[in-house]
């Protein structure tokens, strides 16, 4: 059987070289997450799921200055669109995995980014446990379960990713933390084309899969011209590091 994890990753491998197309969102997240930075100068940055390079791109749009830039993600496919220089380091790694903090070696003044990923940890309170054993300053951007929701109540499916309340009481418990939930929503011109959206964007990735007649059912029942999503962006200090 697959984990929640293993799922997500061939979601976003399979549609990788189309993936900027479609994620609109992810892109407005990666935006609002940089937004949150209060310095402008560090040494280290370490982007946790980092995907085809949002994260990055805003930073050098925002001119925070660094050192070096660790871009770590469990798909090569995605690391192969990341930007490449020689202040980036490129890592292939799973968040999930306890080899990945091992063999990370960050120090406590590293800055520690994760945009749009977390939410598919597969256990939540083990990646932020060795998080928060790594660096002091974090800033996370993570989807609720109430994304996509009303076609989730339609389909009678639950979300594959954490509710909002427990994303919070998971983080707490390794950071001292503050929280802003977000609501996006995007339009479309048909069912059919918001369809296609979550299948190529990678959102749903590790969502229950539902047959034709229920697709085409759905397609039918489904009342709105808008996608929801949900997001909690969270700007963290770690309680192991700060003592």
């Amino acid at each position: 059987m697959f984990t929640r994890e293993s799922k997500v990753i061939n979601q976003f491998s399979r549609f990788a070289h189309g993936y900027d197309t479609y994620n609109v969102i992810q892109a407005e997240v990666a935006q609002t997450l940089v937004g949150m930075i209060t310095a402008n100068k560090y040494t280290t940055i370490v982007d946790i799921g980092c995907g085809s390079g949002e994260v990055y791109k805003n930073i050098k749009k925002r001119k925070i200055a660094f050192s070096r830039f660790i871009a770590l993600d469990s798909s090569s496919e995605m690391l192969s669109l990341h930007p490449s220089n020689v202040s980036i380091q490129k890592i292939r790694a799973d968040f999930n995995d306890i080899n990945t903090y091992q063999n990370l070696e960050l120090k406590k003044e590293t800055l520690l980014l994760s945009s749009s990923a977390l939410q598919w940890s597969n256990d939540l309170e083990f990646v932020m446990q060795e998080l928060s054993k790594n660096t002091s300053d974090a800033y996370f951007a993570m989807f609720t379960s109430n994304t996509f929701k009303t076609l989730h109540q339609i389909a009678k499916i639950e979300s594959p990713i954490y509710p909002v309340e427990v994303l919070k009481k998971s983080i707490e418990k390794y950071y001292h933390a503050s929280f802003e939930l977000k609501e996006y929503t995007l339009s479309f011109q048909s069912v059919r084309e918001m369809f296609h959206y979550i299948k190529k964007s990678g959102v749903s990735g590790g969502e229950k899969q539902l047959s034709y007649k229920q697709i085409k059912e759905l397609m039918c029942k489904y009342p709105l011209g808008y996608l929801e999503f949900e997001v909690l962006f969270v700007k963290a200090t770690s309680l192991a590091l700060c003592k």
